[in-house]
Parts: C-alpha cells; sequence; structure tokens
C-alpha cells in the first residue's frame, strides 16, 4: 500500500492583488504545499478560514480596516492556527512583526527591499520552508487566552541603579538562553519572571538583523532586567539582558574577572547567524560550571551540542518540554543526547532556575 502524504493546506492573507498572486504562485511550485485560497482583507480571511480549515496562514500585517496583529489577538483564542507573518523592513514593520509574534505568530519573513527580483526567490523559498515548520507547530495553548495587559515593571531609573552597584561586584555567573521558532514569546515568559538582580543573560534567537533591536527593546518595556541588544564589548552582568544582534555570532569571553560579549559578523553555523551552538559553546569555555544553560522551542538542532558541552563542563542545564513548545526540535535533540538535566514546561523554568540559584 503506497501512502500519499498530505499536502499543506495555505491560506494567504494579504491587501495587494500582486502579493497574492506571487505568493500563490511561488508557494503552489512545491508539491507539498497547496494554496486553498487568498483573502483581501482579515474579514474575509475569517470566513474563508471556516470554509476551508487551511493547515497555516500567511498574513500580511500592515493592511486597511484591520491590521493583522488585531487579527491575531482575536483569532488565536478562538481559533488557534499556526501563521507565518510576511512583514516589511520598515521601522513600523519591525516593530509590528515582534507584536504579532507576541499575539501568536510562529514565525515571519521579510519581504524583500532590494534586489526584488532575486530577493523574491529567496523569501519564496524561505516561506516555503517556514510554513512547512509552522504547520507541525502546537499553537493550541493560545485557545481561550486572553490577552495579557502588561505594564513596565521596572523604571529604567532603577535598572540604572542597579547596574551601577553590579559592576562594582564579580560577574562570576552566565546564564545562556537559545531559542528559534516560537522562541520570542518564550524568551518573553522566561525572562519577565526573573527578579531584577538575576545573573547577567545572553540571548540567542534565531531573528535577522533589526528586528533583534525591536525585540530587545519590546522586552525591556515588560523586564525587570535591563534587555538591549547586545554590542561588541558590553558587559555580562547582574540585572542584564543581552540579546545577539542579527548577523553576528555572540560570544561571552573572560576578561579579568568580568564576563564580556564578542559580536562578530562570520560565517552561519548550523545555518543560523546567530547561532545557539556558538553561544554555548563559549559559554562552557569560558564559564563552565559557573554558568546556566537554557534550550528552548525551536526546529532543528541549534544548541544541542552547546548545551551538552555546557553540561560536561558542569553547568546546569534546561531544556523546555514538549508540551509547551511550538516546535519540540531543539531542546529535544538536546534532551537525546543527554544534554539537559532538567526538562520542564515553560511557566516553571524561570522559578526553578530562580530556587536553584538561591538555594547553591
Amino acid at each position: 500500500m503506497v501512502l500519499i502524504k498530505k499536502k499543506i493546506k495555505v491560506l494567504i492573507i494579504d491587501d495587494s492583488a500582486l502579493a497574492r498572486d506571487i505568493l500563490s504562485k511561488g508557494l503552489s511550485q512545491d508539491a507539498g504545499i497547496e494554496v486553498v485560497g487568498t483573502a483581501p482583507d482579515v474579514y474575509v480571511a475569517r470566513d474563508k478560514i471556516i470554509s476551508l480549515r487551511p493547515d497555516v496562514l500567511t498574513l500580511d500585517i500592515e493592511m486597511p480596516r484591520m491590521d493583522g496583529v488585531e487579527f491575531l489577538k482575536r483569532l488565536m483564542p478562538q481559533f488557534p492556527l499556526p501563521v507565518v507573518v510576511v512583514s516589511s523592513l520598515t521601522q513600523r514593520g519591525k516593530r509590528i512583526t515582534i507584536e504579532a509574534l507576541e499575539a501568536g505568530a510562529v514565525d515571519f519573513i521579510p519581504k524583500p527591499s532590494s534586489n526584488v527580483a532575486k530577493g523574491l526567490e529567496s523569501m519564496l523559498m524561505e516561506l516555503r520552508a517556514k510554513i512547512k515548520i509552522a504547520s507541525t507547530a502546537n499553537v493550541a495553548f493560545w485557545k481561550g487566552k486572553r490577552p495579557q495587559i502588561q505594564t513596565k515593571t521596572s523604571s529604567n531609573e532603577v535598572k540604572k541603579t542597579l547596574q551601577s552597584s553590579a559592576l562594582a561586584e564579580s560577574t562570576d555567573k552566565v546564564i545562556a538562553i537559545g531559542a528559534s521558532t516560537g522562541g520570542t514569546e518564550a524568551i518573553k515568559k522566561v525572562i519577565t519572571a526573573f527578579p531584577i538582580n538575576m545573573y547577567g543573560v545572553v540571548v540567542v534567537q534565531h531573528m535577522p538583523p533589526g528586528f533583534t533591536k525591536m525585540f530587545a527593546e519590546s522586552l525591556n518595556k515588560f523586564c525587570m532586567m535591563e534587555v538591549k541588544e547586545a554590542q561588541d564589548g558590553d558587559r555580562v552582568m547582574k540585572g542584564r539582558v543581552l540579546i545577539a544582534p542579527g548577523n553576528y555570532q555572540l560570544r561571552v569571553i573572560r576578561s579579568g574577572g568580568v564576563y564580556k560579549v564578542s559580536c562578530r559578523m562570520e560565517d552561519k553555523v548550523n545555518g543560523h547567524c546567530p547561532s545557539v551552538d556558538v553561544l554555548m559553546h563559549s559559554v562552557a569555555e569560558q564559564a563552565g560550571p559557573n554558568s546556566y544553560g537554557i534550550l528552548l522551542t525551536g526546529m532543528g538542532s541549534d544548541g544541542a551540542k552547546g548545551l551538552k558541552s555546557m553540561k560536561d563542563m558542569g553547568a546546569m542545564t534546561i531544556g523546555q518540554d514538549e508540551s509547551t513548545c511550538v516546535v519540540f526540535g531543539m531542546p529535544k535533540v538536546a534532551y537525546q543526547i543527554g544534554a539537559v538535566d532538567r526538562l520542564l514546561p515553560i511557566d516553571k523554568i524561570a522559578p526553578f532556575l530562580v530556587n536553584y540559584i538561591n538555594s547553591n
């Protein structure tokens, strides 16, 4: 008996007729994808979601009548579906993309801004790959979820004061976090639960340049700790979270009695720049048992070997469990190779680590 693999049904939502046509033709080139329909706005999309039952949506977030973010906030609690955002590279487009990820989008892809012909071909190839990943995503936890109203938990003045006192201390611990698909919300859940005096945190989230700065600025609004996009030479210190910039490999280096970061434009590792493996291997080498590693949701295996090297050097290591991962890929591989000390639901990771640090 020959098993016929089911095609991934995709609904395209974009107010531009040209964009809908390009995306439809581009996605249909893949034998594993079937474009079941298109919609010029979210109101038409709403009806087509019910009638066509797509597996994945592509969503333009800058649209008239109702933008993509508001649509996601209404859609996900009622009818959770994997969504891949198609965004512009404008400052507003980047900001709204981060908001869309917070509202439930699985991933995003930027529209080409230069050399459109070549950029379009590359974008469609990447979009086809991301749709396949999105089709495996677990978004069921959004069902019935009410949007949270969050307020800034700590002023920049308080954060600056903490940093000034931290400069007099030896930064003897480093927390390394890695994530990919679904990681923006997972990272947010972890670091917003960290206290203001938590050890310095370094983060790699697979994300292109420009978006990482917006991501850091968004996180900074809700975290007790200061969150910023890392710059070469930044100190890893209590009360600070450093986000790896897109297109740069981030490493931790020891400088005397403190830790700093190195940001370098280099080749991709495991298909990524920044790469979680690059970060975690450096933390293992430079900080060893004075470090903690956390690997969150994501497709592939980036970070698994790096986390294993951290554990082998005496670090406490944590992986996000399958039930709360959007894609149980990276932490699954890490767990399979013996890199994970604790496999925990996303809401338990920060409390566990804080308690572990306080009791050791």
